[in-house]
């Protein structure tokens, strides 16, 4: 796997309302969440990893936004899209997904209107092309990678 890049976890929920640090409640419908994130710094790509081990385990206290949806019981992560770049590419894969979104998501540094969309489909084909849209390959950790 590449060392840096940029991710798209894709969770799921029945619907639910949670409490999102300084968002305050938020009620989501029942479907299929995309949270676009950037893994630019020192653990990279790890972060993913983590990501996913948060959901599993939910043993830890949330700090960013996307940490109340994964360590709350009615969101499970189903799957990541991710691509390799040194780059900041995050906000221009948000912009090509648009669609039905929740405001000021995972996006206080930067002037994007959000980074977690909701849809009521699976998304997987959605996303990847979003990232080839930008020139970017898509990889999922469910294929193997050796790059």
């Amino acid at each position: 796997m590449c060392p840096k890049g940029t991710y798209c976890l894709i969770l799921k929920t029945s619907g639910c309302t949670v409490n999102v640090g300084s968002l305050k409640s938020i009620a989501f419908q029942a479907g299929f969440y995309i949270y676009v994130g950037s893994a630019l710094g020192p653990g990279g790509l790890k972060r993913m990893y983590r990501h996913q081990k948060l959901a599993r385990q939910k043993d830890k206290k949330p700090r960013w936004h996307i940490d109340y949806l994964l360590v709350h019981p009615d969101f499970e992560v189903v799957e990541v899209v991710y691509t390799c770049s040194e780059k900041h590419i995050e906000c221009g894969i948000a912009a090509n997904l648009q669609g039905t979104y929740v405001s000021k998501f995972g996006c206080s540094d930067c002037s994007c209107q959000s980074h977690l969309f909701h849809r009521f489909t699976y998304p997987v084909n959605e996303i990847k092309s979003a990232i080839e849209d930008i020139g970017q390959k898509p990889k999922t950790l469910s294929e193997n990678d050796d790059s």
